[in-house]
């Protein structure tokens, strides 16, 4: 069986037989939708892939300190950039 590997509430990696529903930058803490049309370009052009991460929800990108994507969440977005200012 497959495992995947997700990260939790706690922000630390853990195995889970569940693909993560969405996808994020470990470096720049972001997360959205897995295919994302800006992400799937960097990934073509070999980029990305080595800060990609995994989460099995919303709410746990967003314990973890995580923003939502511009491009692919435009709404949830909008609404953390209006509570961020």
């Amino acid at each position: 069986m497959k495992r995947y590997k997700l990260i939790g509430k706690d922000g630390k990696d853990y195995l889970s037989n569940s693909p993560g529903a969405l996808g994020g930058h470990k470096k720049l803490k972001i997360y959205g939708k897995l295919d994302c049309p800006s992400v799937l370009r960097y990934i073509a052009k070999g980029k990305y892939v080595k800060y990609r991460v995994f989460f099995a929800d919303e709410e746990t990108a967003i314990a973890v300190g995580y923003r939502p994507c511009g491009i692919c969440m435009k709404e949830e977005y909008r609404k953390w950039k209006e509570s961020h200012k």
